[in-house]
Formats: C-alpha cells, sequence, structure tokens
C-alpha cells in the first residue's frame, strides 16, 4: 500500500482487502467528498472507489468513476485494468479487451492485467492466445493466487484436465477455503488403514457432478475408508445411488467425523489423475428409489387423465417436458451470485417451446427464486407446478423419471437429470461455466446432455430456437 495515501485511504483499502466494500465505499465517498489532492491523487482514489464499487456489483457506477479517474489520469494502468474490469462484469468483453491493451501498453508487467485480459479473449473464443497470456501472467507473478486461478479455468475450458485440475487446486488460497481443513489433503496417494473425509465444495450441482468419482476411489485396493459429508436434501438420492458409500449429514458449526486425510469433493479429478478421456460414468450413475419412482408415476398418470390439460383433438401422448429458468442466488459468494444473473432466465423466455410444441405438456421444476412464474405461464403453455411436493433431489428425480426430457439453464436440475442419464437439453450462458468447454454441443461428463450456448451476451433466441427443433424431434418419434 503506498505510504503517501491519506489515513481514510488506508483504511478504506483495509476494509476493501477483507472484502467489507459497503464500508470502503463509505470512506471513500467520505474521503471524495474533501480531498483536494492532485489530480494524479485524486484519479487513484476514485479507481480504488470504483474497484469497491465493482465488488459491490454497482458496475454502472463502478464505470463512471474509473471513467473519471481516467479523465484525471490516463496513464494510471491500475484504472485501465479496472475499467477493463467493470467492462467484464457488463459483458462488454471486445471493450474489455481494449481497456486491458490501454493498461499493457503503460505497464507491460501488469500480471493482474494480462490475467484478466486472457479470460476476456478466451470467452471472445481466442483460445491460443488467452493460454499464452495466462502462462505470461503466471510467469510474471507466480505465487499470485488469481493469475494461477484463471489460468486453471482456461486450461479445464480447453479441455487440458489433468494440468488444469493442477492448478485448480490453487483456488483454495483465493477463496480462504482451507479454514476448518484441519488433516492433510489427500493427492491420490495410497491410505489403507486410513479414513477420507470428502467434503462439500460449491453448489448442489458440483456435488451431483463430482460425486462419480467416489466409486473410483472405494474400488482401489489400496484405498481405506471414505466419508462423504453432504447437505440434507442430496441424502436419500445419494445413498440409494451408491449404497457402498458412507454420506453424512453436513451441518453448520457441526463437528466433522472423525478422519486422517481429506478433500474437497472438486479436488478429487485432481487427486485422480483425471484426464478428459478418464471422466467415469458419463451414461448416468444416480438413481431413484422405486418407490419415489412410483409415487411420482402415478401424479402424472393423474395429470394425463385431466381433460383441462390435454388437447382435446389430439390422440397423441404429449411430450412431458420440465422445465428449469433459473438458477440459486448463492448471494454470499459474489462469483457465484454474478453468475447466477447471467445463466438465469424467466419462464417467460420459454414461450416458443409451447408454440412449437403445442401437444406439450411441461412440469416447472424450478425451485425457490422464480419459481411462482409457474402461476402465469406465456400464453398457450399448459405447465403443471407440483414442486410443493417436492422435498429433497430424490423427490425431484422421481418426477424427471416420469418425464421425456428436461430443458434447463446451468443449475443443479440439469446435473441431476443427465446423471440420471435422462434427455437434457441445456441452455448456457454466454460465458458459459469451464466445464462446458468451447464449442462444442455435447459434454464428456454427460452423454445424455446437450449444450445450446448463447451467441450474444443475454440473448436466449439461439439456445430457445435450437431446443424447439430438438424437441419437435423428439415429439415426432414419441407420436409415431
Amino acid at each position: 500500500m503506498p505510504t503517501d495515501l491519506s489515513e481514510n485511504h488506508k483504511q478504506a483499502l483495509n476494509h476493501y482487502v477483507r472484502g467489507q466494500n459497503l464500508e470502503a465505499i463509505k470512506i471513500f465517498e467520505s474521503e471524495l467528498a474533501i480531498s483536494a489532492g492532485s489530480a494524479k491523487d485524486q484519479a487513484i482514489l476514485l479507481n480504488n472507489y470504483a474497484a469497491a464499487l465493482n465488488k459491490a456489483n454497482r458496475f454502472d457506477d463502478a464505470y463512471k468513476a474509473v471513467q473519471k479517474a481516467l479523465g484525471l489520469d490516463p496513464q494510471l494502468a491500475d484504472a485501465w485494468c479496472n475499467l477493463g474490469n467493470v467492462l467484464t462484469q457488463l459483458q462488454r468483453f471486445p471493450e474489455a479487451v481494449a481497456a486491458y491493451k490501454q493498461c499493457l501498453d503503460i505497464d507491460g508487467f501488469h500480471a493482474i492485467g494480462i490475467s484478466n485480459m486472457a479470460m476476456a479473449v478466451d470467452v471472445l473464443g481466442k483460445e491460443e492466445l488467452a493460454l499464452n497470456l495466462h502462462k505470461m501472467a503466471v510467469k510474471l507473478d507466480p505465487e499470485n493466487e488469481q493469475t494461477r486461478t484463471n489460468y486453471a479455468l482456461s486450461l479445464l475450458k480447453s479441455g487440458h484436465f489433468e494440468e488444469g485440475f493442477r492448478e485448480y487446486e490453487w483456488r483454495w488460497t483465493t477463496y480462504l477455503k482451507r479454514k476448518g481443513m484441519d488433516r492433510p489433503q489427500w493427492k491420490g496417494e495410497p491410505f489403507e488403514g486410513k479414513t477420507l473425509l470428502v467434503t462439500t465444495e460449491g453448489g448442489y450441482g458440483d456435488m451431483l457432478q463430482f460425486c462419480r468419482f467416489l466409486p473410483q476411489i472405494t474400488s482401489s485396493p489400496h484405498s481405506g475408508a471414505v466419508c462423504t459429508t453432504v447437505r440434507a436434501p442430496l441424502l436419500r438420492l445419494l445413498r440409494h445411488s451408491f449404497p457402498d458409500q458412507v454420506f453424512t449429514e453436513e451441518k453448520e458449526g457441526s463437528a466433522s467425523p472423525p478422519h486422517d486425510l481429506q478433500s474437497s469433493v472438486m479436488s478429487l479429478p485432481f487427486a485422480l489423475g483425471t484426464t478428459i478421456d478418464t471422466i467415469p460414468l458419463a451414461g448416468g450413475y444416480l438413481s431413484v428409489p422405486e418407490d419415489i419412482k412410483e409415487v411420482w408415476r402415478k401424479r402424472v398418470e393423474e395429470d394425463l387423465k385431466d381433460p383441462l390439460l390435454l388437447q382435446k383433438k389430439s390422440k397423441k401422448r404429449p411430450l412431458l417436458i420440465g422445465l428449469v429458468w433459473a438458477g440459486a442466488a448463492h448471494s454470499e459468494v459474489r462469483t457465484a451470485e454474478l453468475a447466477n444473473r447471467r445463466r438465469s432466465t424467466d419462464l417467460g423466455t420459454f414461450a416458443p417451446l409451447a408454440q412449437a410444441l403445442p401437444n406439450a405438456l411441461f412440469y416447472s421444476l424450478q425451485i425457490g427464486d422464480k419459481a411462482d412464474q409457474a402461476g402465469y405461464p406465456p400464453s398457450g403453455m399448459r405447465i403443471i407446478d407440483r414442486t410443493t411436493q417436492i422435498n429433497d433431489f430424490a423427490d425431484t428425480a422421481g418426477l424427471i423419471a416420469n418425464l421425456d426430457v428436461v430443458v434447463a439453464v446451468d443449475t443443479s436440475t440439469a446435473h441431476l437429470a443427465a446423471g440420471l442419464g435422462k434427455l437434457v437439453i441445456m441452455l448456457s450462458r454466454y460465458d458459459q461455466c469451464w466445464r462446458w468447454m468451447k464449442d462444442r454441443i455435447d459434454t464428456p461428463w454427460y452423454k445424455s446432455m446437450t449444450i445450446y450456448q448463447q451467441k450474444q451476451p443475454f440473448d436466449w433466441s439461439y439456445p430457445i430456437n435450437r431446443a424447439c427443433r430438438d424437441l419437435k424431434r423428439k415429439s415426432n418419434l414419441i407420436s409415431s
């Protein structure tokens, strides 16, 4: 931290570094109201204020503040980098790249600027350039958690899984997740006679995707005992799907089961040396208890007998389509919250599905945020909402098992359906998650999933149109 900053400026930066953005913003604003320093000092103050606004998700205000900073000092490299960061959050990627270039024209050794530019050009499809920029950033600042984690995400997105998952271990320092990890991390070594604790990381979808690796560990002759902690809504499903595994409920503040080694579930691919060709169980690995499946079969059967829900002129069995249009907010994790804003939409976006498939019967699989939209669907959409009867993921799986297809944005329900082997059409945001890779409509993670990515930020027209085309074919097969 520069020593010539005012005490208030230093205090605000300390709050910012600790993630206390609201406190930082208040102090920055009070300092801006009284500060009468040089143009350069004012530019630095405005730039740091903009960084705090950006972290508080006030992107428009951050944009205005950093533009003022650059007006006062157009040679401030950090401000150009900050402008790139704001534009990235606004999904204005070409402009973000231009801002990062300005940063690097002033300071060619700006490691964070190089790394962030790599992330932006990666979204724009320039994979080779992105990887080269990441290597430059890592070489300039090899101990920087942000540059290493950014590099990992680009490697994974490009299909370089073994190197990518190794680099991805840098995320621990970035997000301070090692807090509570009181045992050595398991890195794939034999552990006969010991107990490995596998812990939750991320959301429900992450556990659903990565739990597939558990049998690979316990089937090894060199493994000991394995215990996996999961959140309560997953327990019934996972215990049935993996009867040979031990699952315990993760409870806030409760002691962990006795163990000698520890691993996050998302670190298992690293420990196992997973490559794109060795991802296990892509055909499906989750299963529904028969009694739950039967309960939901009867409920769906009742719906199919309801004359108010069926087209009077049609003798065809309607295509049964499950819908998910929004993810969970995850307001406690900024990166997840921002990604959720971009991956989520409204039920109205799915209106073309009803127009293209007038005989289809839709089922809401939407839980939590925006679930009430099922009560006022788009014109012509016949949608059934039985989500009040869903108690956990086993119930959701029971309903999905009785449907023909699931159309979903990138949520845990998409992972659940694909993990069951159900046909899934996933609608993905423009800057889609690393796990869906690049320029692919298929995925090595799930054989039954098709992915349609936005062609422009926030524009769902292409994914929806492709989904309509696929579902028409599926409907014709059912009725033929």
